[in-house]
């Protein structure tokens, strides 16, 4: 039995493979819209993150400071330390504190959002199959 594509003239031919490949490069579309909306999904929850960071850092610094520096500097000065430096030395400490929370926050969010978990890694290489079988069909 013969395949019915060898009876086929070349303008049907010609025909179906532009139907073809507009149909999978729709396909292709859709799959990287769909692969986007996903690693923009991702991409928020860093954001989120990033943003919770920074808004603790921020609420950090209003009470942290206005309340363990003078806690702190009540126990020094009742450990004998004259409350001038005690005042500064309990800034310091706090500040040094207050700072590395806020670096480890910002850290986490900023690894959510690198470039690596942003890529549509699916979507290249279905379109790299696409263009091979493109390229093996002509």
């Amino acid at each position: 039995m013969a395949n019915p594509l060898e009876n086929r003239s070349l303008p049907e031919l010609v025909t179906g493979l532009v139907s073809d490949i507009s149909g999978l490069f729709r396909k292709e579309i859709d799959l990287a819209k769909t692969e986007a909306s996903e690693k923009m999904s991702h991409a928020l929850v860093g954001v989120e993150a990033f943003a919770a960071g920074l808004v603790l850092a921020i609420c950090a610094v209003g009470v942290l400071l206005a309340a363990l520096v003078k806690g702190l500097t009540a126990f020094l000065v009742s450990r004998g330390m004259t409350e001038p430096n005690a005042d500064a030395l309990s800034s310091v400490v706090v500040g040094i504190i207050v700072a590395l929370i806020a670096w480890g926050l910002v850290s986490r969010g900023l690894a959510a959002l690198k470039g690596e978990t942003l890529k549509l890694e699916r979507t290249s290489a279905s379109l790299q199959r696409d263009v091979q079988v493109v390229k093996d069909r002509t």
